[in-house]
C-alpha cells in the first residue's frame, strides 16, 4: 500500500503534517507524537484494517517486556535471559506462522507425500520490518542500551510511516531523541527542501525506471531461454530491483525529512561494489547492521578463529536468505552470498589482491546470476535463465532486434549506477535554488504521467 496509492498519500501527507507541526509550534510535544503515531497507525490499517490489531498486539506485547527489562535491571541475570527469551520466541513464532507456515506444510507434503491443507494466511505488510524492529528493541533493552517507559513515544519509534513497510529497520536510540526535541518553527525549510528533492527523485526512480526495467524482466522471466533473452532478463530485473528499492528508500527518507526526522542510510550504491562483502556494507544497509548485531555476533562472529567465522558467516546469510522469502530459491541465494563471503574471506588471506575493474566484474557478475534465484518462482525457471546466460539454450540473434529498447537501457543507465553520486550525496551537497527546483517539478510532472502503470514495491513482499 505505501506510496502505491498515491492519491492517498497525496493527501494523507500535507494534513498529517499540518496537525504534527502545529501541535510541536504550541508545544505539545506528547500530543504531536500521538498525532503521529496515529495517523501511521491509520495508515497501516488503511492497507488491511484486519491486520492492524496484530500490529498493536505486537506493539503491546514487546512493550511490556521491554519495560520489564528495563525495570528488572537490578535482577538476576538469568531471569532477565528468560523474559527476554520468551520475548523472542513470540515474535519469532508469530513471524514464522505468518510468513512460513504455508511453506512448511507444502515441504511436509512431499516429504510424507500426505496433502495437508494450506492454511490461507495473507502476509502482513511489513511484518518482517516491525519485528526486526521490535526485536532489535528487547536485545538493546536487555543489554542496557535503551529503555522506553512511555506507550506513546514506543508506538511511534514502531509505526513511524515512512519507515514502516519496507525498512531501514531502526534502532531505538536513534530515533527517539530525534521525536523528544523540542521545535521552535513550524518548519525546518532547508529540510523540507531536502525532503521533496529526495521525495521526488525516489518516485522517479519508482515509477519511470523500475516499473519500465519490470515489463522487461517479467517478460523474459516468463519465457526468455536464449543467451541474448537471458541476459536481458536477468540485467533488467537487476535493475529494476536496483531502483525499486532505491527508489523506496529515497521516499522514505524524503519524507521523514519533511518531519525533521532523518532515518539512517539503507542504500550506498551497491553496484559499485568491489566485494561480496563490499555489497553487503552497501545494500539494505540497516538489514545487513541488524544481521551482524543479532545473528552473526551471538553465534561467535570472528572471535573463534577463521574457520568459524566462515561457518557464522554462512549460517547468517542462509537466516538472511530464509528472511527474504519463504522458498527453497531464496534459502539458497542466501546461501551463495554466505559461501560466496567465505570464499572471498579466504581469497583475501592466500589469493594475489585483483585490478580493481576485476573485482568489480566478479562481483557484479556474481551479485546478477544470484538474483536469477531471487526474482525466479521457482528451480525450474531459474535455471533455465542461467543456462541460457551461459549459452546452453542459443544465442538468440534474432532476438537482438525486439531487445533493441531493453538493451539500450541498461546500457544508459549502467554509468548511472557506477559512476553518478547516489541520492544521499546529492542531499547533503544540495542547496535550495532555481534550477533545483525546476529539476524537482520535471521529475514530479513525469512521474505523474506513469502513475498508470505502477506496480508494488519489490520489498513489500518481504
Amino acid at each position: 500500500m505505501l506510496f502505491n496509492s498515491y492519491p492517498f498519500i497525496f493527501l494523507f501527507l500535507p494534513v498529517t503534517l499540518i496537525v504534527y507541526f502545529v501541535l510541536n509550534r504550541l508545544r505539545w510535544t506528547v500530543a504531536a507524537k500521538t498525532s503521529l503515531a496515529l495517523a501511521s497507525l491509520f495508515f497501516y490499517g488503511y492497507w488491511n484494517v484486519k491486520y492492524l490489531p496484530l500490529m498493536l498486539g505486537s506493539i503491546v506485547f514487546n512493550y511490556f517486556i521491554g519495560w520489564w527489562l528495563s525495570k528488572w535491571a537490578d535482577r538476576s541475570a538469568g531471569k532477565r535471559r528468560a523474559v527476554l527469551i520468551f520475548g523472542l520466541v513470540v515474535d519469532l513464532g508469530l513471524l514464522g506462522y505468518y510468513k512460513y507456515a504455508n511453506f512448511f506444510l507444502e515441504n511436509i507434503d512431499k516429504l510424507t507425500g500426505h496433502s495437508y491443507s494450506a492454511l490461507q494466511i495473507i502476509l502482513p505488510l511489513g511484518i518482517s520490518f516491525f519485528t526486526f524492529t521490535q526485536i532489535a528493541f528487547l536485545v538493546d533493552a536487555f543489554k542496557g542500551k535503551a529503555k522506553e517507559f512511555n506507550f506513546i513515544s514506543y508506538t511511534l519509534f514502531v509505526t513511524f510511516f515512512p519507515h514502516l513497510i519496507a525498512g531501514p529497520i531502526l534502532h531505538h536510540g536513534e530515533m527517539m531523541p530525534q521525536f523528544d526535541r523540542k521545535r521552535n518553527k513550524i518548519w525546518n525549510w532547508t529540510n523540507v527542501a531536502k525532503g521533496v528533492y529526495i521525495f521526488c527523485i525516489g518516485l522517479f526512480k519508482k515509477v519511470v525506471i523500475a516499473d519500465t526495467f519490470a515489463l522487461y524482466a517479467n517478460d523474459g522471466f516468463a519465457k526468455a531461454s536464449s543467451f541474448t533473452e537471458s541476459w536481458v532478463a536477468s540485467l533488467s530485473y537487476t535493475f529494476q530491483l536496483y531502483f525499486d528499492f532505491s527508489g523506496y528508500t529515497d521516499m522514505a527518507i524524503g519524507i521523514a525529512l519533511l518531519f525533521n526526522i532523518r532515518l539512517p542510510q539503507n542504500f550506498n550504491s551497491p553496484y559499485k561494489a568491489l566485494s561480496i562483502t563490499d555489497f553487503w556494507r552497501r545494500w539494505h544497509m540497516t538489514l545487513s547492521r541488524w544481521l551482524r548485531d543479532y545473528i552473526y555476533i551471538p553465534l561467535g562472529g570472528n572471535r573463534k578463529g577463521f574457520a568459524r567465522a566462515n561457518v557464522n558467516t554462512i549460517i547468517t546469510f542462509l537466516l538472511g536468505g530464509l528472511w527474504h522469502g519463504a522458498g527453497w530459491t531464496f534459502i539458497l541465494w542466501g546461501a551463495m552470498h554466505g559461501v560466496g563471503q567465505a570464499v572471498q574471506r579466504i581469497w583475501s588471506r592466500r589469493g594475489h589482491p585483483m585490478p580493481k575493474w576485476l573485482a568489480w566484474f566478479i562481483t557484479f557478475m556474481f551479485i546478477n546470476a544470484t538474483w536469477v534465484f531471487f526474482r525466479a518462482e521457482d528451480f525450474h525457471q531459474a535455471m533455465r535463465i542461467l543456462k541460457g546466460m551461459v549459452g546452453l539454450n542459443g544465442v538468440g540473434i534474432d532476438h537482438v532486434r525486439s531487445l533493441a529498447t531493453p538493451i539500450l537501457l541498461i546500457v544508459i543507465f549502467l554509468p548511472f549506477v557506477l559512476f553518478l553520486k547516489n541520492s544521499s550525496e546529492k542531499e547533503e551537497s544540495m542547496r535550495p535554488r532555481l534550477r533545483i527546483a525546476l529539476f524537482i517539478a520535471v521529475l514530479f510532472i513525469i512521474s505523474l504521467l506513469y502513475l498508470n502503470r505502477i506496480s508494488t514495491f519489490l520489498y513489500f513482499n518481504f
